[in-house]
């Protein structure tokens, strides 16, 4: 037997029992095709043609996945052709798939590889994003001024089919806005892997869906948006420049509360709004939805006829002012 056929009866004895989740396909003089698995979404195929020179001559090498990211797969496939370089002379093949196989247990993060680099263009000059690949986790940095977030993002192995966990977020903004960030994100991410409680007749088979890309572009969105926001009744920051200066009394007319719309308000704004007609009908005045928060529960009714008894009292002193001038 000649050398291609040594090592194609090689690679028939050994592949599969030394490379854990590959499976050949194809095994022949002009063509090796094996598929490599961890898991679902992170699953390769290997396609080898041998070039006439061969194995003076590198291989020839084509990598494909419905999964991974094409941009991925072609930088793989410049590493596979460097690595073929080096073995000139030698068996390729095997080598080839067992440094895949390694590539894929070493880099837990390839199954979200374009998401990745989505969210770093959305990052600025002084904002980190690292990658974590042996503990499948990636550390976000996010800053705008003196204002920022930071957090862990684990991974799972059997993304995007399980959820990815948000794991010790700090940041400086008010607890009320830390809360609305962490839980807002976990729905956020939970909505993405969990079918609807309530499926309507029409809509089609739930599947589950990545992400990592749609949770961490609502953080960054909240560090870079929520300190350049006008207060929708005064219309002055609510945000001062110097974060020392946030106000972190939650009963103080300047602490900043966030309407149900997602636009913000001063306190003390707030409320003097909602006592003032007409009732029953208010909106954003940036967004045009009805004016809703929990801090005001009263009825339409009530704050009208308690309007209405303030208004009469206002009278009743103008009056008594008048006589005695």
């Amino acid at each position: 037997m000649g050398f291609v056929e040594d090592e194609l009866y090689e690679v028939k004895k050994l592949c599969e029992h030394v490379v854990p989740g590959s499976k050949l396909v194809s095994c022949v003089p002009t063509m090796v095709r094996a598929e490599i698995k961890r898991t679902a979404f992170k699953t390769l195929v290997f396609c080898a043609q041998f070039p006439e020179e061969y194995p003076k001559a590198p291989l020839l090498i084509e990598l494909k996945s419905k999964t991974l990211s094409e941009k991925l797969l072609l930088s793989l496939t410049n590493v596979c052709e460097q690595e073929v370089k080096n073995l000139l002379g030698k068996a390729q093949v095997l080598h080839v798939i067992k440094f895949l196989r390694k590539f894929i247990d070493e880099n837990s993060l390839v199954c979200c590889y374009d998401e990745i680099n989505r969210v770093r263009k959305a990052l600025g000059p002084q904002d980190e994003l690292k990658l974590k690949q042996k503990s499948s986790a990636i550390a976000l940095k996010v800053y705008n001024g003196e204002y920022y977030l930071t957090g862990k993002i684990f991974v799972p192995d059997d993304y995007p089919l399980s959820v990815i966990e948000l794991q010790n977020v700090d940041t400086n903004f008010t607890p009320t806005f830390y809360k609305h960030m962490v839980a807002q994100a976990k729905e956020i991410a939970r909505k993405c892997v969990e079918p609807p409680l309530k499926k309507k007749p029409k809509d089609p088979p739930f599947v589950p869906g990545p992400s990592l890309e749609k949770t961490l572009m609502f953080l960054i969105d909240c560090v870079k948006r929520l300190p350049a926001e006008d207060c929708q009744f005064c219309k002055k920051p609510c945000f001062p420049q110097e974060q020392q200066l946030l106000e972190r009394d939650e009963t103080s007319p300047n602490h900043i509360e966030r309407v149900y719309c997602g636009h913000l308000f001063h306190q003390g704004c707030l409320l003097s709004l909602m006592k003032q007609p007409p009732f029953g009908n208010k909106k954003c005045g940036k967004c045009g939805k009805k004016l809703a928060h929990f801090k005001w529960s009263i009825s339409d009714r009530t704050a009208e006829a308690r309007w209405a008894h303030e208004q009469a009292r206002e009278r009743e002193l103008q009056e008594v002012e008048e006589f005695f001038n």
